[in-house]
């Protein structure tokens, strides 16, 4: 939603606030049209529906492609005995690794910038008209926002072409969607081994809430005993402390992380808020050192 609103320059009641995934194949029910398949089908709250495309290089008849899957799924939307007012509109959505139109353009031509829109206009006046299907296109060649993009649109371009070399979140990038984006990015490259790691890791953050609740459950029944308020935050730091330990130990495992003896020592004796500080640094930074981190940690 984040990336649509971006794209199509959606605003105030405009912004999307909810999408519905559709099956990506496209059959036409003639034996002679060709299977199509699309990287990602959508619908909004409206109805309009999106189709989401990645390209990394061009090829002939690209464009040709382009408009037929978006022209497709307008036309499969009518089925038989069906009106033509029941027709949504569709969107298509293109995300390029390259230039379809030069920069800088022939002479005498427009210059076409890397976010552009496209819909049909009368040829005369300029009169804009049968909206019905619609084509947008990012085209990442363009891209001149550098190492610190700044705006809405830079970012995402940025994300799309740099996300694979990132060591580290960079500090453009570490806000929402962005970080969640990232962490998709990352997974995608996980091998079987790793993934399986990953699970783990949040399989620990689980039992880490989980023992957090417990321990709320068993200290606030001591505390009935021997005075609420000691009882349920003694519980809460002990079940805490231990979950996020082991939480801290399968992320390192994750992310190839050493776990010296100095680090374990760190551990055993941390108080609640060193490991679930460390671990929110070592999510973020990839790594253990970092400056200003906790005592007895090379």
């Amino acid at each position: 939603m984040e990336l649509l609103n971006a794209l199509l320059e959606l605003e105030g009641d405009r912004l999307l606030k909810e999408i519905v995934f559709l099956p990506p194949g496209q059959t036409v029910q003639l034996p002679e049209m060709k299977l199509s398949i699309v990287d990602v089908k959508c619908r909004d709250q409206r109805d309009t529906e999106y189709v989401v495309e990645m390209q990394l290089f061009n090829v002939k008849g690209f464009e040709e492609r382009v408009v037929y899957n978006a022209s497709k799924t307008f036309v499969m939307q009518l089925r038989t005995a069906e009106d033509y007012p029941n027709l949504n509109d569709v969107v298509g959505v293109t995300i390029c690794d390259f230039s379809l139109w030069p920069d800088p353009p022939p002479p005498g031509h427009p210059a076409v910038p890397m976010l552009s829109r496209w819909r049909m206009q009368e040829e005369h006046s300029g009169a804009k008209g049968l909206g019905q299907v619609q084509y947008v296109f990012l085209e990442l060649d363009k891209y001149a926002g550098g190492p610190q993009p700044v705006g809405i649109l830079n970012k995402w371009a940025f994300f799309f072409r740099e996300a694979e070399n990132l060591e580290v979140i960079p500090p453009e990038l570490d806000e929402e969607p962005f970080r969640e984006a990232l962490e998709v990015a990352r997974m995608a490259g996980f091998s079987e081994a790793e993934l399986e790691l990953y699970d783990r890791s949040k399989m620990a953050e689980q039992d880490a809430r989980g023992a957090l609740e417990l321990a709320a459950s068993q200290g606030r029944s001591e505390g009935l005993a021997e005075g609420r308020s000691e009882g349920l935050a003694e519980g809460r730091s002990e079940g805490l402390a231990e979950g996020l330990r082991h939480n801290v130990e399968d992320v390192c495992e994750l992310l190839a992380i050493e776990l010296t003896r100095e680090r374990r020592d760190f551990l055993a004796n941390a108080t609640v808020p060193e490991p679930e500080a460390l671990r929110a640094r070592i999510k973020r930074d990839r790594r253990w050192d970092h400056p200003g981190g906790p005592t007895g940690s090379p």
